[in-house]
């Protein structure tokens, strides 16, 4: 059939959700209550391990429960013993999972020992400040660099350690990152609520169905459709919300042993070592080059952090693989077991770590060899995926270098570190390249469309911030030749069709390809109906030759003829027309990713020490553009936490007993809007179909990876001060 105009996708629409937010109309997970049928809701408080390693010895519970109106204290003395069932096939790591309340073993510190429920918070709050937890502690490990090693994985073509034994240009290198927290507004809770053996929960989730539905199910051992898992808004997540933590099964058991709908709402404080955290890394890298700057070889020998009970990776090896052409590579990534809570993805993972090694390692190559640096990237471009093969779907990152060198002003700039000066303020800009990898996974949606014009849109996916109910109206509406208004899009139901977690930027290819391809369905058996239809206008028409525009049917070349879909169902005595569409990514025949060069300036205080970005621009290949409106908010904000990451972000333990010591916002920094200086994104003006059938790559990983190092080489370029370690303090620059 002739493919519907597209008027709504690449328009910048306001968030269709918006007024709902703003207002304070949009439910989230704690907001739940009666009114949304939770009758005689109880609250929960989780008691925290005070020691980092061990054994509880004892769990005194008299004083807690002598307060009015606490219903009871559970810890592993009279916790059930729950079946644990195999969930490898959800996003957990691979591992032995913690099993809450199944024994006496701490294994890090803040790990749930007891649940305090009762009438009111004020009361199980009191109440869990009374349960005296006694100890057998341990002297917990915390520290990256003295533990021991996971045997790591590895990766090699050519011979690395010869090629750079005889490389003309040698450079050996060793940073260091700290330790970053997701961090989102929204703290983590669940409202949990037994009827007979189907459980309900109203969740913050990423992942409603094969993340907290299937954990649920797993841990008690019922039917994955016995639960039902509610998330229509989630304030923030940053990957922090990609699996089930261990308070959503705190909730469900304290709901099944008291027999009442319970909400469990974890404070700041509890997310820091209650829902994971981007790790710590050691990464040593090598470079070797000719004197022209041509790459001949790269060693990168990675060490990251890891929990004692899970072993946690993240895609940390793939940018040193693909991103430059080389022909010699080896790398190592091992994880080091420590005894604290699981890491889990947070925003860019593996790619915006990996990627401040290598785009430091880069600038200081071309400083070397007196190259600029967008040149030295453009000398090493690839004409193909050298780790697999693969020729690329799109790659235009030497569009993206044009176009940020013109937009930033780059080419006037003197590559001379300490050359400019504003007052006390030395200046300097640096740039780098970011890449993420282009993912999709099977996804499904479900669409109506009513006898009255309108269409409902229904998948349980997730909305934590890019707009997802905004983007896949539009998508549904151009399919279906709606306007945006006459089309409502519904998520975070488990009892909506299934899609893959909302996270890694797969949300609009998956999602949004299997809305199109519903809407497709929907439109296609209207025409279908139409022209087989005597007492339609349409009658007769070759399908291949009409078109829906603003809910009428018409023949393309003659707009006169046609009908609504209202009279067209309305006549037919159809209250409907519902089908289910899909989308399943085919096998691989090219290399996807999305690009992007960044561009920083900063300003460095050269008594103090203290760092100022001043301006950043972002230039992205990254497909079609659904909303350059949502895709600002993305990139902006992944800039900002780029920021964090490169100047503020960093994690404090005590080594003593394992305690994060600045698990607050008055010690763990994150940029404010004091901090935020002009920000701009460009999108290269593109379409991938081999991505996606909607020509989306993904947008929302892509745009922090690349930040912190464009910031860290402008420090360099201000200063003449190479920082490899993360963040940048003012005392490292003093």
């Amino acid at each position: 059939m002739t493919q519907q105009p597209r008027t709504n996708v690449g328009s910048s629409e306001s968030r269709v959700d918006g007024r709902l937010k703003v207002t304070g109309r949009a439910a989230y997970a704690a907001d739940h209550s009666p009114e949304d049928g939770i009758e005689g809701i109880v609250y929960a408080v989780v008691v925290d391990s005070a020691v980092g390693r061990g054994r509880v010895t004892g769990v005194d519970t008299r004083a807690a429960l002598e307060q009015a109106g606490v219903i009871t204290v559970i810890s592993h003395l009279n916790a059930p013993r729950l079946p644990y069932l195999d969930n490898s096939s959800s996003n957990n790591p691979p591992g032995t999972r913690l099993r809450v309340f199944q024994d006496d073993q701490v294994r890090f510190f803040g790990q749930p020992v007891a649940v305090a429920i009762a009438e009111t918070l004020e009361v199980a709050q009191h109440a869990a400040s009374l349960v005296e937890v006694h100890y057998d502690a341990e002297p917990p490990s915390t520290d990256l660099t003295a533990a021991p090693a996971d045997e790591p994985a590895t990766y090699a073509r050519g011979t690395a350690d010869s090629a750079l034994a005889s490389a003309p240009v040698r450079l050996e290198l060793a940073y260091r990152l700290a330790r970053n927290h997701h961090n989102p507004m929204e703290p983590h809770a669940t409202i949990a609520r037994w009827d007979g053996h189907n459980l309900t929960v109203w969740d913050k989730t990423q992942w409603v169905v094969g993340g907290t539905q299937r954990e649920l199910a797993a841990v008690f051992g019922i039917p994955q459709p016995s639960v039902r898992v509610i998330s229509p808004f989630v304030g923030g997540g940053f990957g922090s919300a990609l699996r089930a933590w261990p308070h959503v099964t705190i909730a469900a058991l304290a709901a099944r042993e008291t027999g009442r709908p319970v909400k469990l709402v974890l404070n700041r404080r509890q997310l820091y070592f209650g829902t994971g955290f981007r790790p710590a890394y050691q990464y040593g890298v090598r470079v070797g080059s000719d004197k022209s700057g041509r790459l001949t070889a790269m060693v990168h020998d990675i060490r990251a952090e890891t929990s004692s009970y899970e072993k946690f990776t993240e895609a940390a090896m793939s940018p040193g693989q693909m991103l430059y052409s080389m022909p010699h590579v080896r790398q190592a990534y091992a994880t080091v077991p420590l005894d604290v809570n699981t890491p889990l993805y947070m925003r860019g993972p593996g790619y915006a770590s990996a990627a401040f090694v290598i785009e430091s390692a880069m600038d200081e190559l071309a400083h070397e060899l007196g190259i600029d640096p967008i040149h030295l990237r453009r000398r090493n471009e690839p004409s193909t995926d050298e780790s697999n093969g693969l020729p690329f779907s799109t790659r235009r990152l030497r569009e993206c270098y044009t176009v940020g060198a013109r937009e930033f002003s780059w080419n006037p700039r003197n590559p001379k570190p300490r050359s400019t000066r504003d007052g006390d303020w030395l200046i300097g800009t640096g740039m780098a390249t970011a890449v993420y990898d282009t993912l999709r996974n099977t996804a499904q949606a479900h669409v109506r469309l009513s006898a009255d014009g309108t269409a409902m849109v229904q998948a349980a996916a997730s909305d934590m911030g890019p707009g997802t109910y905004t983007s896949m109206t539009q998508v549904a509406a151009d399919t279906l030749g709606l306007t945006m208004d006459t089309v409502e899009f519904r998520l975070g139901d488990s009892l909506m069709p299934p899609t893959p977690p909302h996270g890694g930027s797969q949300t609009m290819a998956s999602v949004g390809s299997a809305v199109n391809d519903a809407s497709d369905k929907v439109r296609r058996q209207a025409i279908t109906l139409a022209v087989n239809d005597p007492n339609s206008p349409l009658h007769g028409v070759n399908p291949n030759d009409i078109i829906v525009r603003r809910g009428r049917i018409t023949a393309k070349d003659d707009p006169t003829r046609g009908e609504t879909y209202q009279q067209l169902l309305t006549r037919n005595n159809r209250e409907h027309i519902e089908l289910i569409g899909s989308f399943a990514p085919g096998q691989d025949r090219f290399s996807m990713y999305a690009y992007g060069a960044v561009f920083a300036e900063v300003a460095v205080d050269a008594r103090l020490g203290l760092v100022r970005v001043r301006r950043m621009l972002g230039v992205y290949d990254a497909g079609r553009i659904v909303n350059p409106k949502l895709a600002d908010s993305q990139a902006l904000g992944g800039m900002v936490g780029g920021i964090g990451t490169a100047l503020l972000e960093h994690t404090v333990t005590d080594p003593r007993d394992g305690r994060i010591v600045n698990a607050n916002f008055a010690d763990y920094l994150v940029p404010v809007n004091a901090d935020i200086p002009d920000l701009r994104a460009v999108y290269l003006n593109g379409n991938d179909p081999e991505a996606s059938p909607i020509g989306v790559k993904g947008l929302g990983e892509v745009v922090i990876v690349g930040v912190a190092p464009a910031i860290a080489n402008a420090v360099f370029h201000a200063t003449g001060r190479r920082i490899r370690e993360l963040p940048i303090t003012a005392e490292a620059l003093l």
